[in-house]
């Protein structure tokens, strides 16, 4: 399993999931405008990525490629266990009130949260 990401992290993660196999240098040419990290920030970043088996790299040729080693609905799922447990003790509801709350939730996301709702409860 793999170790907590720091948002930095998360950010390379993001352009790996969505172009993955991206070398260092193509990585960096993907930051958002404004986002100044100088290419051997993301190295840092990548290496750390590695060891935190969040991605694998293979060689091609004199550079290196970088994959995901896990789903971004993977890291979600896990992203958000952690954040329910620290903050609400692993409990859904409060997360959602505090967002409906917060007008955080659009008609859209209640349709979907329904949905949700009635195929859980067909379940059972």
């Amino acid at each position: 399993m793999f170790r907590s990401i720091a948002r930095s992290e998360l950010d390379v993660m993001t352009i790996i999931w969505d172009h993955p196999g991206l070398a260092a240098s193509d990585v960096h040419a993907a930051l958002p405008d404004g986002d100044d990290r100088s290419l051997q920030t993301i190295k840092t970043l990548l290496s750390r990525l590695v060891d935190k088996s969040a991605l694998r790299v293979e060689r091609d040729g004199r550079r290196y490629l970088y994959h995901p080693l896990i789903t971004r609905d993977t890291y979600a799922a896990s992203a958000t266990r952690r954040f329910s447990e620290r903050l609400f003790g692993g409990r859904a509801a409060p997360i959602v009130a505090h967002l409906a709350k917060g007008d955080g939730l659009s008609d859209s996301d209640i349709a979907e949260l329904e949905a949700i709702i009635r195929e859980l409860k067909a379940r059972d």
